[in-house]
């Protein structure tokens, strides 16, 4: 948020009634009565305007009546009596467009934008400063009636910013300000040039917002006004926030360093200064890692923010504590600090800040993250829908103000008016076009999301799957063992006594056809003893449907991509008794390092390694691609995904990679961790598949 700017809505300022009469004085003090005598019951304060009403309806003359009645409608404004104020100023827009009295028409208008302004409804705001703007531009040329449609022009532009129309917003702001300047309207001129620095910074243009933020200083040496040094902080302050933005952060500490060396800021504007305070913390965390100092100027700018009930700015302070507080690996309080930001971000309106908590709760609460992406999600989609909405108004109260101007000069310009009419027509199938198309991209991005969530789910039923196959095939190995020891083997073994008994006979020949037959069935019976063994000891060795699972990842993956792709893993180590989320992080890492090599690295082979190395289990991933400069730009969301993964399971990820040598991949877990068995961590032959 870029603090500090001037109100989006003023109402406008008027001299003293036309007139010295009797009546004008009496209606004079029957509303300075109402304004200032508070102790006295509302309905008679409603009372005394009622008179004032209709002392002002006796005036024949309309520019005395509504000067008046505008005046009384004010005088409800403040009371506050939101109704009377309405209805007053609804006859005032009546009375002045039937007069054709364009200035008292404007205010009015005016008077209407700022009373919705005041409660937030600010597409009727709009509205209204449209039609004030239209009104103005109905009077003489000259200082006044510019500068009170630069005004309206200026306020238009701050409400389409709020609601993200940076389009619209930007050429509302320019041509006020060209009007500013002509005017030479230093104030305004650098009002408009802080705005259009906002919007900038909107559309994430950090270069120009800069550009504008300096072009907007250099303004302030021209003014005297009392105004001057708060300005010059109010434009020091936006500066270092953009920075803040652009992840400079110690050119931010720079600047946040020089203005809180200033001694009248925290007496002069205490939000500022705990404002940049916190900030200054934020930057100090980022820059030089003191994360003592960082916390003790959040606590004092937090302890300022209760003193002053300013509850906006705690949700943004608590939010960069729970950040120090994650990197100290305090996981329990900084979820509790970023909750607390979460909540003050929903009760005071705060869907920017609300949208950076939930994804920060993402990062420090795994157990529930996916209940803060979901709320993430659909709080993006909500608020998209309704800045389209308010966009859609804006652009339809523009729309329709141009149809009435058209309408206004049908007779004389009928071939404009068709053209106008046509060229709404598009305007508006264009605005269709976009919002149908921006509803097909945010529901293909659910989808995606939940295609993700369906495969994590998918890849879980399949190793449940497999672990239940193998536990069948266990049990029928067992079965079959069982089978041939106490079935086949018993009946061998009673064969082979009777035998024996008939052995007892004294004949030569039969005693060694016997013997032979003995000898046999004992062969067979150490044959199927045998069989029956190596079945049972077969029944206790486990399946590899871990590195089943990667082979068919790899072999996918290759196939697909045309990329040769070679496994190497060791066959005798006991891979499922991994834990459970070892096993889903490691198939990550290597299906997301496998795509980026297809997508970024223009390669022809990719080689995985998995094995155990001096106690070390280790996953090696290269690629003879194109290779990228380790040390220079920022890492992508795949490699920031791969790095969260390895975090994940205690492991160390290193990277080595140059330009035209390809990149490898490499991620260390200490075995002991995983839990494998000393007779698990032996060298062994290893096994080698090829895609």
């Amino acid at each position: 948020m870029i603090f500090g700017l001037i109100a989006a809505c003023n109402g406008p300022t008027r001299t003293d009634p036309i007139g010295t009469d009797s009546r004008s004085q009496q209606i004079k003090e029957l509303v300075r009565i109402c304004r200032d005598s508070t102790q006295l019951p509302m309905e008679e304060r409603r009372r005394f305007l009622v008179r004032a009403r209709n002392i002002a309806f006796e005036y024949s003359n309309d520019t005395l009546k509504l000067d008046h009645l505008s005046r009384i409608s004010l005088a409800y404004k403040n009371l506050p009596d939101s109704l009377g104020f309405r209805k007053i100023n609804q006859e005032v827009i009546e009375l002045s467009e039937d007069a054709n009295m364009y200035m008292t028409l404007g205010e009015s208008h005016w008077d209407l934008a700022y009373f919705f302004q005041s409660y937030s409804v600010l597409d009727s705001a709009y509205f209204h400063l449209k039609n004030a703007h239209q009104s103005f531009t109905q009077l003489p040329v000259d200082s006044t009636s510019r500068s009170l449609k630069g005004r309206m022009l200026y306020s238009m532009g701050r409400i389409q910013d709020s609601y993200k129309d940076y389009l619209g917003a930007e050429t509302s702001i320019s041509a006020a300000l060209k009007i500013f300047n002509d005017l030479e309207d230093y104030k305004r001129i650098y009002n408009s040039y802080n705005v259009l620095g906002v919007i900038a910074s909107g559309m994430k243009n950090s270069k120009k917002s800069l550009e504008y933020y300096e072009k907007a200083g250099s303004y302030l040496n021209k003014l005297d006004t009392s105004e001057k040094t708060r300005l010059v902080w109010q434009n020091q302050n936006n500066v270092a926030t953009e920075y803040m933005a652009m992840e400079d952060y110690s050119a931010a500490e720079k600047i946040y360093s020089s203005v809180l060396k200033d001694t009248g800021l925290e007496s002069a504007n205490p939000r500022l200064y705990s404002r940049a305070m916190v900030s200054h913390a934020h930057t100090l965390f980022k820059t030089s890692g003191d994360y003592e100092r960082s916390k003790q100027l959040i606590e004092q700018g937090v302890r300022i923010n209760d003193s002053l009930g300013y509850l906006y700015e705690q949700a943004r302070a608590k939010q960069f504590y729970a950040e120090i507080l994650a990197a100290e690996q305090d996981t329990a309080q900084a979820i509790q600090y970023a909750l607390e930001s979460k909540a003050l971000a929903e009760q005071t309106l705060n869907n920017d800040r609300r949208l950076e908590v939930l994804m920060l709760l993402t990062q420090l609460d795994s157990p529930n993250a996916v209940t803060y992406s979901n709320e993430y999600y659909q709080l993006n989609e909500t608020i998209q829908e309704e800045e389209r909405t308010k966009r859609d108004k804006f652009a339809r109260i523009r729309l329709e103000t141009d149809e009435v101007i058209q309408e206004n000069e049908v007779l004389a310009r009928q071939k404009q008016i068709w053209i106008a009419a046509a060229l709404g027509l598009v305007l508006l199938g264009l605005a269709l076009l976009i919002i149908v198309s921006q509803r097909v991209h945010n529901n293909r991005l659910k989808f995606q999301q939940k295609q993700q969530e369906s495969n994590q789910e998918i890849y879980n039923l399949m190793l449940a799957q497999q672990g239940k196959f193998k536990e069948g095939q266990q049990l029928e190995q067992k079965r079959i063992s069982e089978e041939l020891h106490d079935g086949i083997l018993g009946q061998m073994l009673g064969i082979r006594l009777i035998l024996g008994g008939l052995n007892e006979k004294d004949d030569e020949a039969s005693m060694e056809q016997r013997a032979d037959f003995i000898e046999k069935l004992r062969e067979v019976e150490e044959e199927i003893r045998s069989i029956s063994h190596e079945l049972s000891d077969a029944s206790y060795q486990k399946i590899h449907n871990f590195i089943v699972s990667l082979e068919e990842l790899i072999n996918n993956i290759g196939k697909s991509s045309g990329i040769s792709c070679s496994f190497i893993y060791n066959p005798d180590v006991d891979w499922d008794s991994l834990q459970g989320d070892v096993k889903i992080n490691i198939y990550r890492i290597v299906q997301e390092s496998m795509q980026n090599s297809v997508k970024h690295a223009q390669c022809k082979n990719m080689a995985i390694d998995f094995g155990i190395y001096d106690n070390v289990l280790r996953l090696s991933i290269s690629d003879d691609g194109v290779g990228f400069d380790v040390g220079k730009g920022k890492r992508g969301i795949g490699l920031r995904n791969v790095a969260s993964r390895v975090k994940k399971i205690k492991g160390v990820l290193k990277i080595e990679s140059k330009k035209g040598d390809g990149t490898t991949l490499t991620v260390d877990i200490p075995d002991s961790y995983l839990g494998l068995t000393k007779t698990e961590r032996v060298e062994q032959p290893e096994k080698m598949i090829k895609a």
